[in-house]
């Protein structure tokens, strides 16, 4: 309630700034500890998590407040994408709210303070309780893009739940090329072994905006590999039919509009991989109908991010007062018993 009252206050500033001010009110609140496992507690790729609602990556793009985002309720959080070396971005303005359709649109373009001073941040919670996953990613005018990725898998392991490969954001020229066939097979290649054998799991994240060839092979690849899971999905180029203004702007679409198509992609990355290895359903999810619709679909967990630009810090907990619900409604006695069961 406190934050609808506020939000129109909020929305008179522009998108960016007012991020960051949401980032330096997390820095001052109070803190509370990560959830208490529950009866929505899961396991996947080995990590304990207290519940399956994550904080999707590029709210916290520098590791500035992942302990603070815990607290608001969430089960895990993901910080960055961050970069090996600082890089601003694009050109501002770079991130839009489109209010009538309850959706973002970003080209931010990994701006980012750079792998060294992350690091040094993160290195300060060592030893804190938490699910924190570390996304990474390339600078833009990288000469050797894998070494990039390579090189963040060795800065960051010690400090990563888990690290999530970024390949699929769409504002970044050529990133996207990562997902073919042969080249994602080095990428991961040169990603697992800089991490070596007793570091974290490796998360991969994709687009949306994939062809059913391209899926089949990511699919495959990602089985072989035996990476941790398969995040699904990025923001889209696509354009559905919108309402706002900022419609046209170039970049990332998330939020409300991209539910149908990420929900879509994850039923098409569960047919491909046969349940071989656990999913993450991220795009659209502003509900815990919305997540209970993607873990029945095979998704063993969720993110979210642009629907709380829209609902204020409390939707998580929200959410998972509603997802266990279901849940129970449903008939299931926890999360894993429900991935996937919609065509069982």
């Amino acid at each position: 309630m406190c934050y609808a009252l506020i939000r129109p206050a909020v929305f008179l500033l522009d998108a960016e700034r007012a991020h960051h001010l949401s980032i330096a009110a997390l820095k001052w609140s109070v803190r509370l500890g990560p959830p208490s496992a529950g009866p929505l507690a899961t396991e996947v790729a080995g990590l304990a998590f207290p519940n399956p609602l994550g904080m999707a990556a590029g709210f916290d793009k520098d590791g500035e407040v992942p302990d603070a985002v815990l607290g608001l309720g969430f089960g895990f959080t993901e910080v960055g994408t961050i970069t090996p070396r600082p890089q601003p971005g694009n050109p501002k303005p770079r991130l839009f709210r489109l209010e009538e359709d309850r959706a973002v649109i970003n080209r931010f373009g990994f701006n980012s303070g750079g792998g060294e001073a992350a690091a040094a941040r993160l290195a300060k919670r060592a030893g804190k309780p938490g699910v924190v996953g570390i996304n990474i990613g390339t600078n833009k005018e990288s000469t050797d893009r894998i070494a990039d990725y390579a090189a963040m898998t060795r800065l960051m392991t010690p400090f990563a739940s888990y690290l999530a490969v970024n390949i699929s954001s769409p504002n970044t020229p050529g990133l996207r090329a990562l997902q073919d066939e042969s080249a994602l097979t080095e990428l991961l290649d040169a990603v697992l072994g800089a991490r070596g054998e007793a570091g974290p799991p490796v998360f991969l994240k994709v687009a949306p905006d994939l062809e059913p060839a391209d899926i089949d092979a990511i699919a495959r690849i990602a089985v072989d590999r035996r990476l941790g899971a398969l995040m699904v999905s990025n923001t889209t180029i696509t354009r559905p039919p919108l309402g706002s203004r900022h419609a046209g702007e170039t970049g990332g679409l998330s939020g409300a509009p991209l539910r149908d198509l990420a929900q879509q992609r994850l039923k098409d990355f569960r047919k491909a991989t046969g349940g071989a290895i656990p999913l993450i359903g991220i795009g659209g999810i502003a509900t815990g109908a919305d997540a209970w619709e993607r873990i029945r679909a095979g998704a063993s967990l969720v993110q979210l991010y642009s629907a709380m630009v829209y609902e204020g810090p409390g939707i998580a907990r929200r959410v998972l007062r509603e997802l266990e619900a279901l849940m129970r409604r449903d008939g299931f006695a926890s999360i894993a018993e429900a991935v996937g069961t919609v065509n069982a």
